[in-house]
């Protein structure tokens, strides 16, 4: 096998990560699974067409090492916090590996979209945000935007629908939720990233389906995106996930003060590793993406996105992205995955847009 000709899903056996081999095995193209679980590896393998190759890796350095021995063509990161993973693993590929992760933290996307002279001398292409969490808004934003001025406000909320309850969240995903935690809100005011409640903002939506529900400020990437897609020097980025309570409001800034204590985050993640993800106890079938702009000539736009279940969404963005890539659909540098290839990759990726008339 011809690792050049590769494309490495790191995190293999997690549910994105499984998602995501299947689909680049379905596109003709060759996957190799990256993970720590041999067995778990093996037996993935050995359901995918070709029976894919297998590379045990189980700390960061050991797949570091991994990619720049083998340059494969593309590495998809699943693995989380990407605050910790993004940018060693993005490196490791500067002989001309190209890079996609799946993150929607706020350091990482800033951190990764920092390489873009450094892919570009390299010759190889980086994007980040390749997932729900991210594109879901930023893609909204930008067919909003196109052929439009800077914005002078925007809000993004995303609503999250995870249909397979009972998964067990496992440590990367438990890692990066305590180190957002730990972060706390953000939000741009007039151009200057400052520090904002987490769930402050609170609003109730209408949804497009009739639903209604509440978002409020989340730690998360969405606000990078949606400020580069909108040029606006106001941005908030809310999701349905935060609790927004005024009793939320008072507990989350002190336990984002204690899990910043290296002890107690440790301890935090492991704890919250071992949970398992509710099961629906709504009749929703779909996750949303929302953003409304307004314009300094008192224009006002909002829209939607539909997106299905979020992680299979996610999934599907993360190989459309990598098969592109493979394909030698890029141009070199570190970007978005919807600064990259447009709104429509959403669309590639199975989602709909709805516009108010």
């Amino acid at each position: 096998m011809n690792p050049t000709r590769e494309i490495w899903i790191l995190g293999a056996t997690g549910r994105i990560g499984r998602a995501v081999a299947r689909d680049v095995a379905r596109r003709g193209l060759t996957p190799a699974l990256l993970g720590r679980d041999e067995a778990r590896l093996r037996a993935l393998a050995s359901a995918l067409p070709g029976k894919p190759r297998i590379i045990v890796a189980d700390t960061v350095q050991a797949m570091v090492a991994a990619i720049a021995h083998d340059t494969p063509a593309v590495v998809v990161n699943t693995v989380g916090p990407f605050a910790r993973t993004a940018v060693p693993v993005a490196r490791a590929g500067a002989n001309g590996t190209h890079y996609v992760d799946i993150s929607n933290e706020l350091s990482s996307v800033v951190d990764l979209l920092a390489l873009h002279n450094e892919a570009s001398v390299a010759g190889s292409c980086l994007v980040t945000g390749a997932g729900y969490g991210f594109l879901a808004t930023e893609s909204v934003v930008l067919k909003l935007c196109q052929d439009r001025p800077a914005a002078s406000r925007v809000r993004v909320d995303t609503v999250p629908f995870i249909s397979q309850g009972g998964v067990i969240l496992g440590s990367a995903v438990a890692a990066s939720v305590v180190d957002s935690l730990a972060a706390g809100g953000r939000r741009y005011d007039n151009g200057r990233l400052v520090r904002a409640d987490v769930g402050g903002d609170a609003q109730t939506l209408t949804l497009p389906d009739g639903a209604r529900v509440v978002t409020g400020s989340a730690p998360s990437a969405d606000l990078e995106g949606a400020r580069r897609a909108s040029r606006a020097p106001f941005v908030v980025a809310a999701s349905s996930a935060v609790p927004s309570t005024p009793l939320s409001r008072l507990v989350v800034p002190i336990l984002s003060v204690l899990v910043s204590w290296s002890p107690l985050r440790d301890f935090a993640v492991r704890r919250l590793a071992q949970v398992r993800s509710p099961k629906p106890t709504h009749d929703r079938t779909a996750s949303w993406g929302h953003a409304r702009i307004e314009w300094p000539d008192g224009t006002v736009r909002e829209g939607w996105l539909r997106a299905g279940d979020g992680m299979v969404f996610t999934a599907s963005v993360a190989a459309e992205v990598a098969a592109r890539l493979a394909q030698g659909n890029y141009r070199p540098g570190a970007y978005t995955a919807g600064a990259l290839f447009g709104p429509e990759l959403a669309e590639a990726a199975g989602a709909q847009f709805i516009f108010d008339r």
